[in-house]
């Protein structure tokens, strides 16, 4: 038996043991993960894919695969592409957006199965007898199609239910393939606006459901070709359902100098209300994709020896008005960065502040950013011995020049629809050409070298930092901004080249400058001071074999850097590029599977790379 007193002694340590366990629970969990609230992962997808419900991917061929199949390909399922052979991802993606262009979205899979819903309209009619005059060739209604997307005279010729109807069928694919945790399936279509055969358009992205985001039908060019008009209807949009929804433009090098333009389409200079609404509605920019890559130039970067990367500059989308010099500075994205620091400077309101992504704009319905698993655009630059020749041409260029780019990558809590978007929407995100490499960024003004070593490196870069596409402010009297860089090669590719900080920033008189920092050499080459030039890396590039070597190159880069030309005074924005070891281009592959001696003006050789999103430095403004 227990005498009162050994009781009450128990009775007390029960009494503390449970009061000491509360209040320790309530202060901190003893699981780590229940207490990291930035806690994020890198996902990779593709924003931009067409399917047969776009217009031009089913009139060049693609008729047989449809929004549902792309989402299926993404996730890793094989697919019978439409050359008849075999196709598969290697490792799927974790999420995509099947952006069928808007303009007439899913009407010609209907018009050539002869469904009565589209037969029952003028417009269909109309097409229908135009098939049958020509003997079915579909090229005649693509000629159509063309027609009304760079002329502002046409009007919408479906009605509001009609065209509702055929959005909530494609976006019921995305809704059927969505699997919240495992992997995201967005709805969303392209506005596809060609001013006068100028290059202006925009993937429209949706954080919700299909439910809410079918609630109005899509904006197309065929209701305006400005795109400030797309951001009313967005803004019409968010008011009518709640929702939320941004758009994302890209390929301003087909755009002759109208994508980052000083004035809107009216010919008024850009202003601080224009310059809001579209820092709103455009917060990413896909800057590389099969059309080519935009993120610099070599003539507006001259000391840049990486700038002339699958350039495409010769003319605009329409190929109607040859190319300029003086346009360039208002299509590739390290120049629209630096005129927006400008415009931020005037105005008070930065409009090309946005964030990095790639996306592969397949018209071909298969997400491929892979030199070794290339599918092209359209049907014809599907692998076969032509694709390579200088005779076999797209509607745009010769198949060769096509880039094999790119994806995106985007830092999230969770792969869902919500925190992805929100991710893309604070631009924690970053743009490769194709390779996986895990790139993450963190600038502020109190990290210390020793940061770079932590195995919490991403605790301490967002407790005492930002991250890629984050602002800083107010810089402590006498420091400069430091930076935590970490990379890692894609563990199924490449080793690594070089890490280089790319700073663009405002001269005492407000003009932009940009200098590239080698904050990471591998292989331990260093900078030559006569040349400011790093010597390049070996290549051990087997064209004929198709093959490199890991020889060369580092596994991973980890890197403490500190700005040792800051000015407090000075706009300014720093971004990295991360550059693979050389290795075989697609066309490569294509020589050596079928067999080929390609012409000698085919580049055989690549060097792979990704971007991260800026992080600006504003000395008036607010610190994310």
């Amino acid at each position: 038996m227990l005498r009162v007193s050994t009781l009450r002694k128990i009775t007390s340590f029960t009494v503390f043991f449970f009061v000491f366990s509360a209040s320790f629970t309530q202060a901190q969990e003893y699981s780590t993960p229940i207490n990291e609230v930035n806690k994020t992962d890198v996902y990779w997808g593709d924003l931009h894919v067409h399917s047969n419900y776009s217009p031009d991917s089913f009139a060049f061929g693609n008729t047989r695969l449809n929004p549902e199949n792309a989402i299926k390909f993404a996730r890793g399922e094989l697919v019978t592409a439409n050359n008849g052979m075999s196709v598969q991802l290697r490792r799927p993606l974790d999420f995509i957006l099947v952006a069928d262009h808007a303009e007439f979205i899913g009407v010609l899979p209907m018009l050539i199965n002869r469904d009565p819903v589209i037969l029952e309209t003028e417009l269909g009619q109309q097409w229908s007898d135009l098939l049958e005059k020509s003997g079915g060739d579909i090229g005649v209604i693509i000629d159509q199609w063309l027609a009304r997307l760079s002329n502002p005279d046409y009007e919408q010729e479906l009605s509001e239910e009609f065209r509702t109807t055929i959005w909530k069928k494609a976006a019921g694919f995305a809704e059927s393939q969505n699997d919240p945790g495992v992997f995201t399936a967005f709805v969303g279509y392209e506005w596809t606006s060609m001013v006068q055969g100028n290059n202006l358009h925009r993937v429209v992205l949706f954080r919700d459901d299909a439910e809410t985001a079918t609630q109005l039908p899509p904006y197309s060019s065929l209701d305006s070709l400005d795109p400030e008009q797309l951001w009313a209807a967005m803004q019409r949009y968010e008011t009518k359902t709640g929702g939320k929804v941004m758009s994302i433009p890209h390929n301003g090098n087909v755009s002759n100098g109208l994508m980052f333009a000083l004035e809107d389409l009216n010919g008024n200079p850009i202003d601080s209300d224009y310059a809001e609404r579209r820092a709103r509605w455009e917060p990413i920019y896909e800057v590389t994709q099969v059309k080519g890559d935009g993120e610099a130039h070599p003539f507006l970067s001259p000391d840049d020896e990486f700038a002339d990367f699958e350039t495409w500059d010769e003319d605009n989308i329409a190929r109607t008005v040859a190319k300029e010099n003086s346009m360039l500075k208002h299509e590739y994205a390290r120049s629209a960065l630096k005129l927006g620091l400008q415009l931020d400077n005037e105005l008070g309101v930065n409009p090309y502040q946005f964030g990095m992504i790639g996306s592969t704009d397949s018209h071909t319905t298969l997400s491929t950013a892979d030199d070794n698993n290339f599918w092209g655009k359209f049907l014809d630059s599907e692998p076969n011995p032509k694709r390579l020749t200088n005779d076999m041409a797209d509607i745009l260029w010769q198949n060769w020049r096509l880039a094999a780019s790119g994806y995106a990558g985007v830092w999230a809590r969770e792969n869902t629809r919500a925190a992805l978007y929100d991710s893309l929407a604070r631009k924690e995100v970053y743009a490769t050409t194709g390779p996986r490499i895990a790139l993450r960024v963190f600038g502020g003004w109190e990290f210390v070298e020793s940061d770079i070593n932590s195995p919490q490196l991403a605790d301490i870069g967002y407790t005492k930092g930002v991250p890629m596409g984050g602002h800083l402010s107010s810089a402590p009297e006498g420091d400069s901004p430091k930076f935590l860089i970490q990379a890692f090669k894609d563990p199924d590719g490449a080793n690594l080249d070089r890490a280089q900080v790319v700073k663009a920033w405002l001269n005492k008189n407000g003009k932009p400058e940009e200098h590239i920092y080698e904050v990471a050499l591998s292989d331990g080459r260093s900078v030559i001071a006569k040349t400011g030039l790093a010597p390049p890396i070996t290549s051990t590039v087997d064209v004929e074999q198709a093959s490199y070597s890991n020889s060369v190159g580092e596994v991973s880069f980890s890197v403490f850097w500190q700005d040792p030309d800051f000015d407090p005074l000075q706009h300014a924005l720093y971004y990295v590029r991360v550059i693979e070891i050389p290795t075989p281009r697609w066309t490569a592959y294509d020589a050596k599977y079928f067999s080929l001696d390609p012409p000698k003006n085919i580049p055989m050789i690549t060097q792979e790379r990704v971007y991260s999103s800026p992080i600006w430095y504003d000395p008036k403004g607010g610190t994310d």
